[in-house]
Parts: C-alpha cells; sequence; structure tokens
C-alpha cells in the first residue's frame, strides 16, 4: 500500500483494500431472513392454542418465532424480548395469555410495536376465559393492545397478515 494525500491506496498488483459495509444497508440485509411476527405465550401449556398462530403464518409465508415466557415468572425476560423484537426484524408481536393475561400488556409496555393480546381458557379460567378476555382488553391508556376473541390465534395471525401489509 502507497500513501497518497493521508489516504492509504492499493499498491500497484496489491489486492484491493476492504471497504466496510454500511451498517444500514447490512442492517436492511439482515432484516431479509428475520421473523416478522413474535408469538410468545406464558406458558408450554398455550402451545396448543397459539399453534394455530404459527399455522396461519406459515400458510401465508410469513417468517415467525415462537417463544413461551412469562409475565410473572421471567419479567427481565419479556422486557428485554419486547425491547429488542424491532431490533431484530419483527414487526408485529402476539401475545397468548390466560387468567390475568399480563403477557400482552407487559409486552406492550416495553415495544412500540404492535401487539396482538390473544385471551386463552384454561381449567381455571373465570366463564371461559372471560378474566383473559377483559384483562388484554382493558389496558390504560399510553399502552395499546389489539385483542382478539378468545382461543382466537389463528384471528390474530390474520391481523398480524394485514398490519404487515398495510
Amino acid at each position: 500500500m502507497t500513501e497518497e494525500r493521508g489516504h492509504a491506496t492499493p499498491a500497484e498488483g496489491a489486492p484491493e483494500a476492504l471497504v466496510e459495509p454500511d451498517p444500514q444497508e447490512a442492517f436492511e440485509e439482515l432484516e431479509l431472513d428475520a421473523p416478522r411476527v413474535g408469538i410468545v405465550m406464558g406458558s408450554k401449556s398455550d402451545m396448543e392454542a397459539m399453534d394455530a398462530a404459527a399455522k396461519e403464518l406459515t400458510e401465508r409465508g410469513i417468517l415467525h418465532e415462537v417463544r413461551v415466557m412469562s409475565a410473572h415468572r421471567d419479567p427481565d425476560l419479556v422486557a428485554d424480548y419486547a425491547r429488542n423484537a424491532k431490533m431484530r426484524g419483527l414487526r408485529v408481536i402476539i401475545a397468548g395469555a390466560g387468567l390475568s393475561a399480563a403477557l400482552p400488556g407487559v409486552v406492550a409496555a416495553h415495544s412500540t410495536l404492535p401487539v396482538i393480546g390473544v385471551p386463552l381458557t384454561s381449567s381455571k379460567s373465570v366463564a371461559g376465559g372471560l378474566d383473559a378476555l377483559l384483562s388484554i382488553a382493558q389496558m390504560p391508556p399510553g399502552v395499546p393492545v389489539a385483542c382478539v376473541g378468545v382461543d382466537s390465534a389463528k384471528n390474530a395471525a390474520v391481523l398480524a397478515a394485514r398490519i404487515l401489509n398495510a
């Protein structure tokens, strides 16, 4: 390499110097293979109900990821997931929860991404999931969470697809 006006230039016959990629271009390239929708649920027992969302997204060709994390047992994990979701390429989060249904609200509190709550029934549910439905639908001002019907994970996936195509 020879020095020319303060810039290094390759010497004759030497290979071209490596050029650092533009960070924005690298980020956009990374996003091409990144999941667009995150599906989270509070317990492994919710997997069967939430699988309908994953199946619908797969049928539509929408990349997604599925995670189990509890707003009560792992609050720091949920907060980190929500804070970093957009940076990792997610554009919508579907959060399924039963009983107190805190997970969708906690995710929405830590992210600016759209959050779709799926109220889930369980053996301890009140009135067939009414407890979870009200917990998700009645979020405080400034913490919006869309809410689909009880055990309606497929509708959550359809709504996520519409949000992505908006």
